[in-house]
């Protein structure tokens, strides 16, 4: 699992679990059913794993990261918005200290137990209207000075960041070429100027960069059902260009304007995304629902079955009954 996270660089830790919470999809569909997802929730409250704005690292990775946070809101010249909440936070340094006071004193903490001692309440159109420590959290995880720390139930909890980061810092131009570095190491080939080698991409237009370590290595492919925020799919323009792949994330979508379904898995067959997998995880009642297999191209009997045994093997792993609409 950590081999796994180490060389995607970072996993998506979204609460959207309709099959399964993203997450775990997408190490389940690396290594199979020998993963259970209890490992990666022990190794993130042991902290053996890190969280950093919804995105979970190895620790080690932090160190590339904090510089840039020494440097919140931004590096001149700032653009409106970030001046707009460099003044907020200013405004209220008085509640920024009590909450890093007591979190100093009785930290890793949920945020309702934190103090909400703002001066000036957060204001926006929309859900994070006057939440104020929220808001605050977030700001002091950019800023370097709160990590997230593992979760209680279903509580997130938060503590001082010097108690959870590693020391090493890396410098700020070094720590943009190093992630940048193995970003394309991750994705294989990308637009990422400055690194890598350069790549042609045939009928497809603009300038590609390919991990020169990827060219001589040999390729297997398989079959795997993919989470829709796997590193493969989430750059749903990359996924287009290189795949020619139709495909949104539909669960904001109203049901009847839905063309593959809420959580709709991408299947992957050998080196091309061939169609997605439309189910659901019923746990109440104890099945695994599958609504629609949708072909983007013609399944062989070949595809049909590799993508049937893959299927089953998800049920399996899920430990519900499999469920196979008409």
């Amino acid at each position: 699992m950590f081999d796994v996270v180490r060389r995607l660089t970072m996993l998506q830790n979204d609460p959207a679990a309709a099959v399964a919470p993203s997450a775990d999809l997408v190490l389940w569909s690396r290594l199979g059913s020998s993963y259970s997802p209890t490992q990666l929730r022990d190794a993130i409250d042991e902290q053996a794993l890190l969280e950093l704005h919804g995105l979970i690292r190895a620790p080690e990775d932090l160190a590339l990261y904090r510089a840039e946070m020494a440097e919140w809101p931004g590096r001149p010249p700032l653009q409106d918005w970030q001046e707009g909440v460099r003044e907020w936070v200013d405004t209220n340094n008085g509640c920024r200290l009590d909450i890093l006071a007591r979190l100093r004193a009785d930290g890793p903490l949920a945020a309702r137990e934190l103090p909400d001692t703002c001066v000036i309440p957060w204001r926006s159109s929309g859900w994070t209207n006057n939440r104020n420590v929220t808001k605050m959290i977030g700001f002091l995880v950019q800023r370097g000075e709160v990590a997230a720390a593992g979760r209680r139930g279903a509580d997130r909890l938060w503590d001082l960041a010097d108690r959870i980061y590693p020391d090493e810092v890396v410098p700020y131009d070094e720590a943009l070429r190093i992630r940048d570095e193995r970003r394309l190491r991750a994705l294989g080939i990308a637009r990422a100027p400055g690194v890598g080698e350069p790549a042609v991409v045939d009928g497809v237009k603009g300038r590609w960069r390919v991990d020169p370590e990827a060219l001589d290595r040999a390729f297997t492919g398989r079959v795997a059902l993919l989470s829709p925020l796997d590193r493969l799919v989430y750059d749903r323009k990359r996924m287009t260009e290189l795949f020619e792949y139709d495909y949104q994330l539909e669960m904001f979508k109203p049901a009847a304007k839905r063309r593959w379904g809420y959580w709709a898995l991408p299947i992957l067959y050998q080196d091309r995304l061939v169609g997605k997998l439309d189910a659901t995880a019923d746990r109440r009642a104890g099945v695994f629902r599958v609504d629609a297999i949708h072909q983007d191209v013609p399944f062989t009997k070949a595809m049909t079955a590799a993508v049937q045994h893959e299927i089953k093997d998800l049920a399996s792993w899920l430990r519900l009954d499999l469920a196979l609409m008409a």
